[in-house]
């Protein structure tokens, strides 16, 4: 097969949660677990950085494999999900991994998938594991898919378990409770292993104190033990909160013989975008008129998103704007600005939200737009309309930016 061939087959083949949703997610690890054996315990051949919550474990991850790199190590990093090409999620020093070993990876165990039935997201960390095990790095920052105590990552020891944040998100899968939440993401609390909480959420304090007593693990909060904040050319004020979650986690590091300097620090966090190839996270695409896009797409992250929304000086607000169909518009949108011009569009996965059925939605709040045919039309249009001192936002959902940047 060739690369292109492999991914049609991926895609199409197997449940995958980016465009079936519920029916790809998997209640426990024992496929995992089966593939694990299957590939002769990759897991266990490299040390890794587990990194879990609702919103900013990919900034986090990425933070982290900068300032790693920085320092030396030859790090492996596993995010999801991609934007524009697959091998994204699959990364070492910012190189994404070759289409020769993808295609290979699935050739090879192509007959133990198909026999198990594997989700598309347990076959892919699978590759990832199974990669870096090969590659000789020096430690991977593994992120969590979605949750944490069932998720298909969470069979790697690391040297320190993260968590960012609890927020209302994935609660068909999670729970309905900040509380309930809190449990599925401190499953990735494991025995002696420290674990760092990014916030401290009064209604999630007692659950993850509780796990890493159980499972006598140091528990550090970040934003109540850091005070000095670095620079980082993510931009956005949300970004100071991943970046003390990132300090504690390195000074956790630091204690197990990682060499790691301030300046390591400082320059990694000044070149995350150079070192790892992150993209969507406040991204500015144009200038005149500026043009943001942020894949922050729940409640926290949109809250985070619209705040810096509001630090920016323009003269008129148009945004592009699309979501799943599994959103919970009600819990968003009173986040968004009335004084703004609407573009509505349809991500173009099969999760995609009608765009008629949005603008319908977003109009009884008085948010008031137009529909379009496609992400792409939206963004022309809104090019077409806006002054050089207007500013337009894309954002909504992490789809609706893959298809423009």
């Amino acid at each position: 097969m060739t690369y292109q061939d492999t991914l049609n087959w991926m895609f199409s083949q197997l449940p995958m949660y980016q465009n079936q949703g519920k029916i790809a997610f998997k209640k426990d690890l024992s496929n995992t677990l089966k593939l694990a054996n299957h590939l002769n315990h990759p897991e266990d051949k490299f040390k890794s950085i587990h990194v879990a919550g609702t919103n900013g474990k990919g900034s986090t991850s990425h933070m982290l494999a900068s300032i790693l790199q920085e320092a030396g190590c030859k790090v492996g990093l596993y995010t999801s999900p991609h934007l524009k090409d697959f091998r994204e999620r699959i990364k070492i020093n910012g190189k994404v991994v070759s289409k020769q070993f993808v295609i290979g990876f699935i050739n090879r165990n192509k007959a133990f998938f198909e026999e198990n039935q594997l989700s598309f997201f347990e076959m892919t960390v699978g590759m990832a594991f199974d990669y870096f095990s090969k590659q000789d790095i020096d430690i991977a920052v593994i992120e969590v898919g979605m949750g944490g105590r069932l998720d298909s990552t969470n069979i790697i020891t690391p040297e320190v378990s993260v968590i960012t944040n609890i927020g209302l998100d994935h609660m068909q899968f999670l729970g309905d409770t900040l509380e309930a939440i809190a449990f599925e993401k401190g499953g990735i609390i494991k025995p002696n292993i420290p674990v760092v909480i990014g916030e401290t959420q009064k209604e999630t304090v007692p659950v993850f104190t509780d796990l890493a007593n159980k499972n006598d693990a140091k528990i550090v909060f970040a934003d109540k033990n850091i005070e000095q904040i670095y620079k980082s050319d993510l931009i956005g004020s949300y970004q100071s909160k991943n970046i003390k979650t990132v300090i504690q986690s390195i000074k956790i590091l630091q204690t197990k013989g990682y060499k790691i300097s301030k300046k390591h620090i400082e320059v990694g966090l000044l070149n995350v975008v150079k070192n790892t190839g992150l993209l969507g996270r406040w991204q500015v695409l144009n200038r005149n008129p500026k043009v943001v896009c942020d894949t922050g797409h729940n409640k926290e992250g949109l809250t985070y998103v619209m705040h810096q929304l509001s630090e920016e000086s323009y003269e008129s607000l148009h945004i592009v704007f699309g979501v799943v169909n599994d959103k919970d518009l009600n819990s968003i949108i009173d986040l968004l600005p009335i004084e703004a011009t609407y573009y509505f569009c349809k991500p173009n996965i099969l999760r995609g939200l009608d765009t008629d059925k949005l603008k319908e939605i977003f109009n009884q709040y008085g948010l008031k737009g137009e529909a379009y045919i496609s992400v792409n039309e939206a963004y022309k249009t809104a090019l077409a309309h806006a002054k050089t001192d207007d500013l337009i936002f894309i954002g909504g959902s992490t789809f609706v930016v893959a298809e423009i940047i």
